[in-house]
């Protein structure tokens, strides 16, 4: 059994900060891509910032200059650091990653369960 545990959502001041992070757990033999996505209220899910396993990084251009996106490997863990924060920005984030469970098996698509950003005065 493989899980995604999200944390470090809440409740933040516009021009504020907050550091989400996520760690997978369970029987894992490798984990390839690692992203956040989030879903505001009325819209789609869409893609935050990506990483791959070596460490190259994509980011929607919403939040370019202002999120970090970055992993540990030993720690199965990636994280998305968030500054200046928007109204905007206010949506469940999502945590992803593509895993392989043993060698020899393809790479499954796991979730987390979503964290809650809130940006308000």
């Amino acid at each position: 059994q493989v899980q995604l545990v999200e944390s470090g959502g809440g409740l933040v001041q516009p021009g504020g900060s907050l550091r989400l992070s996520c760690a997978a757990s369970g029987s894992i033999f490798s984990i390839n891509d690692m992203g956040w996505y989030r879903q505001a209220p009325g819209l789609q899910r869409e893609l935050v910032a990506a990483i791959t396993r070596d460490g190259s990084t994509n980011y929607a251009e919403s939040v370019k200059g202002r999120f970090t996106i970055s992993r540990d490997n030993a720690k199965n863990s990636v994280y998305l650091q968030m500054n200046s924060l928007k109204p905007e920005d206010t949506a469940v984030y999502y945590c992803n990653a593509f895993i392989k469970r043993r060698l020899g098996l393809l790479s499954s698509e796991y979730w987390g369960q979503g964290t809650q950003v809130t940006v308000s005065p």
